[in-house]
């Protein structure tokens, strides 16, 4: 089992970033830090390593997916109830959200 520490964060503005632009690089690589770039004191840029590169796609990828499933099951939903009039619907989502929170309250001792 891999133990992962939490990454440090780094600020450095535009310009010691490329004076010491090899050092960051490998610092990075090596896992140690992340670093956030800034000119004129305003965040611009990050450096971060590979492996945090592939997470971040990977968990971007997970969520456009998840978006889509929301989209296609929010499309079915509304088409389920298109003939529905509105007064009717949000009578009974209300009745369905009361019912939903006494019956969590219930599971978790709060009435």
């Amino acid at each position: 089992m891999t133990t992962r520490t939490e990454l440090t964060e780094t600020v450095m503005n535009v310009t010691d970033t490329k004076q010491q632009f090899s050092k960051v690089i490998n610092r990075v690589a090596r896992g140690e830090t992340r670093i956030v770039v800034e000119k004129s004191g305003a965040p611009v840029a990050a450096i971060i390593s590979q492996r945090e590169l592939e997470e971040y796609k990977s968990l971007k990828e997970k969520n456009d997916q998840d978006r889509e499933r929301l989209e296609q099951n929010l499309t079915a939903f509304s088409a389920a109830f298109r003939d529905v009039p509105d007064e009717e619907f949000e009578r009974v989502l209300a009745e369905a959200h009361r019912d939903y929170r006494e019956k969590t309250d219930r599971e978790h001792g709060r009435k």
